[in-house]
């Protein structure tokens, strides 16, 4: 089945009419492509459609429009006293952040799966997947033969690393410099839109991590259009802040994520960094945005990365979850012991993973020793799908000298890491994979990037500068992020599943995933019927236990983080140890945890 736009419509915001877009908009019934300016730093504008310059009548306010007898596949920058332009607009722009902006119709794909009506948060499996390198051929056409594969294993919803465009071949996505126009390299907006909508097909939902604290160093013409979408009154580590209150500023925001969800129909966003988003306006730009993508038909979500543990982030900006850092840095220090950089205030083992899982995260108001100042607030008005877990990310794998998976250090065995991959995929909160996680690629996924020229020698020293702190970022164990052979290295070899630890661990998340999506207590969400505790034993065990228990029974997970092997039976747990062993992680039916092992009893349904 088809449609068009008119079988499947989307509310438009009062402040976002087609009319009054900036840009290049097709007209209906073909009667040409209007173009509009705002700017506060030009006196003549015009716009040069196919090589012929046309000036643009000036309406007042800064506004300039004029309509052309042009239609799909034209192309045209802007000139603004004189000098060329690139529209920060633009919907597409084949040759780069630099280059001409394409006119296209963004209704004119045909979309097949248009019962689809979106995931609630409480049914996502999140799976994180950056298109350049999830496939040997990086595009979105190669990411879609993969769908099937995602469906198989029993994720249920695809996060895309993110799209708006950047400058350069390659590159992480978060420096997007024209956030309207999807990157080229990947392939055209109908491919993105085709990605999506087989994606809708199998069931999977599709989010988009949206970058709205700050553009990359390099392609944003904004400031050249009005100084006014920037202010000094905020500074971000990547520069100067956006002016949230500036209309026009805002509306190129809240604009920006109802084009992502209305005409590529995706299912939600990721918010990158929103403790970077400030904002003195009456109404809260995080507000804002929640209130723009609940409005909208079928079923959207936002979610939020910020480190702070602030529950008012959903309780009152109305965000649907966040992710959480905190979990992740009590499992990394388990597994590793690393302690250097922001792992230093976490303490790992059994007690402090117990200690999360109870609370949501660790920090709830107590001091953050890094800043010398509190972090967080206690978390008890949130249930467990608005906590985004996940043992691996791209920041976390990135954030290393050689981009190196927790599964690749020494001192983590396959046992340890499917261990570490029981807890996440059996607690109630919404876990996240990061690609190829499922069966520990052995592909690392360092920081790389394809900036021109001596912003390309900063970019390199820049990083070994942020994370100095950290181990191996010292000397020449940082790989190049500029150099093609760093980004090389992050794609995934799919083939490799196929044999020894890989197709081991690819098969325990499988059941994993079944069992979640199946067991009457797993599918559970309800946080108050969750609790954990720690256990040890006097021959070196530390066992973490999660109980859930429901009308329908308990689920009692068991890892052993400890230095020996233990006996479950032997454990002095505070409740009765349930008969059946449902998933052993290294499939085994008895009760034998040895060191990095877990077990998932259960008694009822």
């Amino acid at each position: 089945m088809t449609t068009s736009p008119k079988d499947h419509p989307t509310p438009e915001s009062a402040s976002d009419t087609l009319a009054t877009r900036l840009g290049a908009h097709l007209l209906p019934g073909g009667s040409g492509t209007r173009f509009r300016v705002w700017t506060t730093t030009a006196r003549e504008v015009g716009v040069r459609v196919n090589g012929v310059v046309y000036p643009m009548p000036a309406l007042g306010d800064g506004f300039f429009e004029l309509v052309v007898p042009v239609q799909v596949g034209a192309r045209y920058l802007f000139l603004l006293d004189g000098v060329p332009t690139p529209d920060p607009y633009a919907r597409f722009l084949p040759d780069g952040v630099h280059g001409e902006a394409e006119v296209v119709d963004p209704h004119a794909y045909e979309w097949q799966n248009t019962g689809w009506r979106g995931l609630p948060l409480s049914d996502c499996v999140f799976y994180e997947l950056h298109v350049g390198t999830f496939t040997l051929e990086g595009t979105y056409r190669a990411a879609l033969g993969k769908l099937p594969e995602l469906k198989a294993l029993g994720v249920t919803a695809i996060e895309l690393m993110p799209l708006a465009a950047f400058p350069g071949q390659r590159g992480w996505g978060y420096d997007g410099a024209a956030l309207y126009a999807p990157y080229a390299p990947y392939g055209r907006p109908e491919d993105l839109m085709a990605f999506v909508d087989a994606a809708h097909g199998l069931g999977l939902g599709v989010f988009l991590d949206a970058v709205y604290n700050h553009f990359g160093p390099d392609g944003n013409y904004l400031s050249a259009y009005s100084p006014r979408y920037f202010t000094d009154r905020f500074q971000t580590p990547w520069g100067a802040g956006l002016d949230y209150a500036e209309p026009h500023m805002r509306r190129y925001i809240t604009g920006n994520a109802r084009m992502w969800l209305r005409d590529y129909r995706f299912d939600g966003l990721r918010l990158d960094a929103t403790q970077e988003m400030q904002d003195d306006s009456p109404v809260h730009i995080l507000r804002e945005l929640a209130d723009e993508v609940h409005k909208l038909g079928g079923t959207h979500l936002l979610l939020a990365e910020d480190y702070r543990n602030l529950p008012e982030v959903v309780t009152e900006y109305h965000l649907d979850g966040m992710w959480v850092d905190d979990f992740h840095h009590e499992v990394r220090v388990t597994l590793t012991g690393d302690r250097d950089g922001y792992y230093g205030p976490f303490r790992g083992g059994a007690a402090a993973l117990a200690n999360v899982i109870d609370r949501g995260w660790v920090f709830e108001g107590q001091e953050w020793p890094l800043e010398k100042a509190p972090r967080g607030k206690p978390a008890g008005a949130l249930n467990s799908p608005s906590f985004v877990y996940f043992i691996q990310n791209h920041d976390q794998i990135g954030n290393r000298a050689v981009g190196d998976r927790v599964h690749h250090l020494e001192r983590v065995t396959p046992a340890m890491f499917r261990g570490a991959s029981m807890l996440l995929l059996s607690l109630p909160t919404t876990p996240l994979l990061f690609q190829g996680q499922e069966w520990a690629a052995s592909a690392p996924f360092p920081f790389f990037s394809d900036h021109h020229g001596e912003l390309g020698h900063l970019v390199s020293e820049g990083r070994k500068k942020e994370f100095g702190h950290f181990e191996g970022f010292s000397g020449e164990n940082v790989l190049d992020p500029q150099a093609e052979a760093t980004f090389e290295l992050a794609k995934l070899d799919w083939a490799e599943r196929e044999g020894g630890e890989h197709a081991r661990t690819l098969a325990l998340y499988r059941e994993l995933l079944r069992l979640r999506r199946e067991d009457a207590v797993l599918k559970d969400r309800e946080r108050r019927n969750l609790s954990a505790g720690a256990v040890s034993s006097g021959n070196g065990g530390d066992v973490l236990w999660v109980r859930h228990a429901t009308q329908d029974g308990a689920r009692v997970l068991l890892w052993n983080v400890g230095r020996e092997a233990v006996d479950a039976e032997s454990l002095d747990l505070p409740f009765p140890l349930p008969a059946r062993v449902f998933l052993h992680s290294e499939g085994r039916e008895d009760r034998t945890l040895e060191r990095g092992e877990a077990a998932l009893l259960g008694s009822g349904a």
